[in-house]
Parts: structure tokens; sequence; C-alpha cells
């Protein structure tokens, strides 16, 4: 499994990369290129273009989440999608893997939309949507996750905006929210957008999915953006009875909750081009 930061907060030293607040890595795993989440805009686009990586021979593309720091990149995927069938450039049509719920429209506050500005009928038009509320796997390792169970108590969470669901405006409680797990011979990689469910949650449900107790690495962001103590806290003590060989927290894993993390696990930086290999 190779695993390859494509838009991030930060950027490495010395890469000359762009950075932005979102989330996209490409994941090739047996033979297959995954795309987990699109960012926010064309960055995602600038950065593989440098980094050699063609987006128009993805397998499947995934999106942890329907937030706009996720979504908002399938726009210009698009675009390149379009413009290269134009030039006759062989394009690969991918799956699109997802929550039923990540491509429904959301607000918050005095924003008119933070969900995706593209609509499931759309994206049908360049994809083959598959929505599912359980695992689906991508490859013989690699699982999307579904639905992430909610259990324990420290990590309980508000309800952020809300989101039409049905034709019906709900509170949101991002019930969307899922990440990757990848199954490699040593434990499992976690690979999570926001982990709007509770990073800890994530990784028990990842293990429940994957009949895997070891967990190898952890890489995206935790949803640590000034937590209360009691979050911060349940998440540090879990991670130390957990015992990862190597954690990546980035994209919403504020400064604190970095500091902090890092006297529990051996915390990585992580910025635009790094690249994991398992």
């Amino acid at each position: 499994m190779k695993l390859t930061v494509l838009v991030d907060n930060h950027t490495l030293i010395d890469r000359y990369l762009v950075g932005e607040p979102g989330v996209s890595y490409c994941v090739e795993a047996e033979g297959r290129r995954v795309l987990f989440d699109a960012g926010y805009s064309d960055v995602l686009l600038l950065n593989a273009r440098k980094l050699s990586i063609d987006l128009l021979q993805l397998d499947a593309i995934v999106l942890s989440h329907g937030h706009l720091d996720h979504t908002w990149g399938l726009i210009p995927l698009i675009r390149l999608y379009t413009e290269a069938a134009f030039e006759g450039s062989r394009v690969r049509k991918p799956a699109l893997v997802a929550h039923p719920l990540a491509l429904s429209s959301r607000t918050q506050g005095s924003l008119a939309e933070t969900g995706s500005l593209v609509s499931q009928e759309k994206l049908s038009s360049h994809f083959r949507i598959e929505v599912s509320t359980t695992a689906v796997w991508l490859t013989e390792r690699l699982v999307f996750l579904g639905q992430i169970e909610r259990q324990n108590d420290f990590e309980a969470w508000s309800p952020a905006g809300s989101i039409l669901e049905d034709g019906v405006q709900r509170d949101d409680l991002i019930l969307d929210d899922s990440a990757l797990a990848y199954k490699s011979p040593e434990g499992l990689v976690i690979i999570t957008g926001c982990a709007h469910a509770g990073i800890c949650n994530t990784i028990e449900h990842a293990k429940r999915i994957c009949g895997d107790e070891r967990v190898v690495d952890i890489i995206g962001g935790f949803h640590l953006q000034n937590p209360s103590p009691e979050r911060l806290q349940g998440t540090i003590e879990y991670m130390k009875s957990l015992r990862p060989r190597a954690v990546h927290a980035c994209h919403c894993t504020d400064q604190r909750s970095k500091i902090a993390l890092s006297a529990a696990v051996d915390l990585v930086e992580v910025g635009v081009g790094l690249t994991i290999e398992l």
C-alpha cells in the first residue's frame, strides 16, 4: 500500500507544493488507485500533476463525508475529465463510494451551502455512484468503513448546522462521516478525513470490520479542534492503550492537541507530498 498526501492544510519544507484547508489522499493498493476525498479546490489537480499522479486513471473515489473541504474539489476533477474527453484522452470512469448522506445539501450559520455543490444525479454522469451505510471492500485489503458506530461517551458530538434529508431539514450529526482501513500484514492502517464520529470510535469500528486488533498507523484529521478536556484526555488514554507504531494526525487537529498526543504516541509530521508505504 502506498499513500500520497495530495491536499492538506500544510506542505512539507522544500517540496514547493500547494496547501489548503482540506483533505485528499491517493491510495494505491493491489493494483488499484483510489482517491480519498477531493479537497476544496483545484489544488488537488495542481499537486497531482507535480507528483506525476494521473487522476484520469482512478479506479474509485471515496468521500469521507460531505463537507466542502472534502467535496468541492470534485468540480475541477469533473472539468479535468471533460477536457480530457474533448482531447480524445483515455478516461477511466471511477466508482464514487460514499455514505448516502454525503452528497446532501448542508447549511451552517450564515453559510448557504457547506455540503457538496454537485448533486448525486449530476455526479452519476461522471462516476459510478455506490452509496452504502455498510462496509465496501475496494480491494482485498482496503475497505470503506460505512457508517461509524458511536459507542464511547467522551467523543459525543452535537449538531453542526443542518442537512437536507429526504426533503426535510434536520440537525446535522454528520452521520455520513466514515474512513478507510487497510489490512497490512503488520496490522491496520486507518485513513480518516475528519473523524467527526470520533477517532477512537473510528478505530474500534475498523477493528470490528477487519477482524484485527493491531493498528500500525493512523493518518488524517482527528477532529480535535479546541476539544473539551474530556475528549482530549479520553483520546490520549485510548492512544496510550492502542500503542500504534506511528500517528499522522493532521487537517482538523490543532496544535495543542498534537502536543498532547505527542506525549502518548510517535506523532509524525504531515504535509502535501508526504508518502507512506507499507
